[in-house]
């Protein structure tokens, strides 16, 4: 009976340890940007159905995002009509290229986004990187405008798990795509610090508006953009995450193999 109570004791003060210490700190990282902490972790389609988790920021001014996308061979998708809904649908049926295919609308701030860029992949519009943002310069850090995002990869064409409606179906793991864009403006010496704050938070089995799977670390990753254009020579100053915050990442990338299957 004394070692059973000895067990028990042991397990409650485990439990009480984890939930109440250490998951809470894993959740919660907003030293590098407070303003994000009472912002919005998730995009709504024209329905109002949940969309896409925001999961990337910029920090510059419109003319800098433009520049940098271009510079990182990013293009800016055709805005939405018939000529290029017609484009589109001829590029998947007939598998051709249409670098600047039209994204749908998600919906944040109650409004769409105000910029989206795009990286085709493979021989049609089937499948593509794409990334929206949104600016609200509440975010930001009262000098440049701040841009919140959302990236993913568009793997197919088919139908919406929600309803009914043709739409692109995304990949899961959309951590890949935040981690596609920020790596290309760094690549394009775009960047001059970056960092993380804590978004949606862990997630091993979200559903976007689309009714398709993801999963995330959570993590909203920030580039701080070159001012006045040009190119920075140095890598980008990288801001560390707290140790807690640091070790869970480092478990999430293990399970990432495991969720991909």
């Amino acid at each position: 009976m004394r070692i059973a109570l000895q067990i028990l004791l042991a397990l409650a003060a485990a439990y009480l340890g984890v939930a109440y210490l250490i998951l809470p700190r894993l959740w919660r990282h907003y030293e590098h940007q407070p303003a994000l902490e009472q912002s919005p972790k998730l995009t709504l389609t024209g329905a109002g159905i949940p969309g896409d988790p925001l999961n990337v920021g910029l920090i510059g001014t419109r003319e800098e995002v433009l520049a940098a996308f271009a510079a990182a061979s990013w293009r800016i998708p055709a805005a939405l009509g018939l000529r290029s809904d017609l484009d589109i649908a001829a590029s998947v049926l007939d598998d051709r290229p249409d670098p600047t295919a039209p994204v749908s609308l998600l919906y944040l701030f109650g409004r769409p986004e105000d910029l989206a860029f795009e990286k085709e992949v493979g021989a049609s519009a089937k499948q593509r990187h794409h990334v929206r943002f949104w600016r609200d310069d509440r975010l930001g850090n009262g000098q440049r405008p701040f841009w919140i995002g959302a990236a993913s990869f568009d793997i197919s064409v088919g139908i919406s798990h929600r309803t009914g409606q043709i739409t692109h179906h995304i990949a899961p793991d959309i951590d890949a795509d935040r981690d596609l864009v920020l790596a290309d403006l760094v690549a394009a010496r775009q960047l001059v610090e970056r960092y993380q704050v804590t978004g949606i938070g862990p997630t091993l089995d979200g559903r976007n508006g689309g009714g398709d799977r993801y999963f995330t670390d959570g993590e909203l990753d920030v580039g701080v953009l070159i001012e006045r254009g040009g190119a920075r020579l140095e890598a980008p100053v990288l801001l560390a995450n707290p140790e807690p915050v640091v070790f869970k990442s480092w478990l999430f990338s293990r399970l990432r193999p495991l969720l991909r299957d």
